[in-house]
């Protein structure tokens, strides 16, 4: 029996093509209303291009910045992105979306590692927040795993399914990650990966290869 093949991830600039496949996501009101504290109404593709239209906009100067993930064969399978991305404070909220049928596979810790070394290499920022609703584990887990650290609990903030949950934040400074950033390298192992165009030559990919880029 053959052995089997790693799973290979890229990550690339969010197109408006992507929207379809988007709206069929979020047509998972569970799903929507755990990844999005404003959003409970299902998407259309229409809705899509007005809520995501700036997202995938290259002419438009933005505070998101938001990467498609896809599998080996181009599909579709998840975002992560950066919101409101301040150039004098150096900061940004980070977030991520894996379809259903890609979960479970690592590619959620490695996306998010390649976008944090994007934020804090590539566009020099110093600080990254994210959210989450208090009964989202899999985001505590990932988020912990990569080095956040909790700030604080805002209480009753996230109204979802007829309650309210808390909502958790939680942050990671630059030099924190450069600290994690390593040991993460060396649990994470090659069975997924996820990489930029040519991170053959470039090295932007996680798990790091042996063309990592150098830490400043």
């Amino acid at each position: 029996m053959s052995e089997r093949q790693p799973a290979a991830f890229q990550l690339r600039p969010l197109e408006t093509d992507d929207f379809a496949a988007m709206a069929g996501w979020f047509q998972n009101v569970t799903d929507l209303a755990r990844f999005d504290r404003s959003g409970r109404v299902p998407f259309s593709t229409a809705g899509m291009e007005d809520t995501w239209g700036q997202a995938a906009d290259p002419t438009r100067k933005s505070s998101r910045c938001w990467f498609a993930i896809t599998t080996g064969t181009e599909e579709l399978c998840g975002v992560s992105g950066l919101e409101s991305i301040t150039a004098v404070n150096r900061d940004a909220v980070i977030a991520l979306f894996i379809d259903e049928n890609s979960r479970r596979q690592g590619i959620g810790i490695r996306a998010t590692a390649l976008v944090l070394d994007f934020a804090f290499r590539q566009i020099g920022l110093n600080r990254v927040t994210s959210y989450y609703r208090e009964d989202n584990l899999c985001s505590q887990r990932m988020t912990a795993r990569a080095g956040f650290e909790t700030e604080g609990r805002m209480r009753e903030a996230w109204f979802a399914e007829g309650r309210y949950f808390d909502m958790i934040t939680v942050g990671l400074l630059r030099r924190d990650w450069e600290a994690r950033r390593k040991a993460l390298a060396r649990e994470l192992d090659a069975s997924c990966t996820a990489c930029f165009r040519g991170a053959v030559v470039s090295g932007w990919a996680w798990p790091p290869g042996p063309q990592d880029p150098p830490a400043d």
